[in-house]
This record gives structure tokens, sequence and C-alpha cells, in this order.
């Protein structure tokens, strides 16, 4: 179902919220379980300061994961994320939640999944994304697979096509471009 390049661009320039799946969307899908039970995951840094920039531009975004796991609100508190919900047992019901609970209609959600667990809120939201190395039954579903695999850059891919799109990414390039010194504050 991938759109043409307008088409994903039209649907990009009405997000106002993303949510992202964790595991395998975020991370690389990997878990470590360590001897005493903790788990152990490696999340991509580059898709850490994507996600802050998003708020910054004033994007809402939010965490929807089945998998309870100690380590998603730890990540999203780093981040500055406070929409988190992790261990759901209805993705769907969930997200319907999220939309009333924000005012939000399916047309100005973007969600990033990977699996067959998120193929119901893919099927709702208006930007349907996944990244390069999603499940098939995922793939043939969504408006758009990002050319970066899960943990590894697809999370930041969507953020900067939707700030490019919405006429914000400059914004955020500018704003280290012209970052004051700290000579600039002694004169």
């Amino acid at each position: 179902m991938n759109l043409s390049h307008d088409d994903l661009d039209r649907r990009a320039a009405a997000v106002r919220m993303i949510l992202f799946d964790v595991d395998g969307v975020l991370t690389d899908g990997r878990v470590t379980v360590n001897g005493d039970g903790s788990e152990s995951k490696v999340f991509f840094i580059r898709d850490g300061i994507a996600l802050v920039w998003a708020q910054r531009a004033g994007i809402t975004v939010g965490f929807l994961s089945a998998r309870l796991s100690p380590t998603t609100p730890h990540r999203a508190a780093q981040l500055g994320i406070t929409l988190v919900y992790h261990g759901v047992s209805s993705k769907l019901a969930t997200y319907e939640r999220i939309l009333a609970d924000h005012g939000l209609t399916d047309a100005d959600v973007a969600y990033m999944g990977d699996d067959v667990v998120d193929l119901a809120v893919l099927n709702r939201v208006g930007l349907a994304t996944a990244p390069a190395d999603c499940v098939d039954e995922v793939r043939t579903r969504v408006h758009w697979v990002t050319a970066n695999a899960g943990g590894a850059g697809a999370a930041r891919e969507l953020v900067e096509r939707i700030l490019r799109v919405q006429g914000l990414w400059d914004g955020v390039v500018n704003a280290y471009l012209n970052e004051p010194s700290d000579s600039a504050h002694a004169r």
C-alpha cells in the first residue's frame, strides 16, 4: 500500500501526534535478560534526539507497546515523553482512548509498528509507517516503510520527514547553527 510521495507528504502534513511501538521500532527487537531477571535494550541515540525535536516543534510523541518493560518508561523519561502506554492488552482500545483524551482524529496521528500486534492501529492512523525490517504482514499494509531498520534510525527518518513537510526542520537545524557560545555571554 506504499503511497506516492505527494500522498505521503499530505498525510505527514496533518500529523499532530506520533506514536511508536517500542521493541522492534525504537530498538532492534532484542532484549537481554540478565541473571538477576532485569533486562537491557539498546536504543539508537539519533532516534531519541529526533523524538525530542518533534516535541520541541509542538508534535506530541508517545509510546504504545503491548510488552510491559521497565526500560520503556525509563527511556521515555529521558526524552521528556509523558505519553507512555506499555503492557497494554489491546493497542487499539488504548489508541482510541489516546485519541479521545487528546481530542484527535485518526488523520492527526502517525504510528510506527513492526509486527502483527500493530496492525489494528496501523489500519486506523492517518500515517501508518514501519521500519525496513518489519514483518511482511505489516510491510504490505502501511503507507510507508523507512529505509532504516528498527533501532537504527527508522524513528528519526519518520520524524525528519514530518518536520520537513511541515516546514519545521530548518528551525531544528538553525537552533544549533545559531546556538550562543559561552564567549558571547561573557561580553
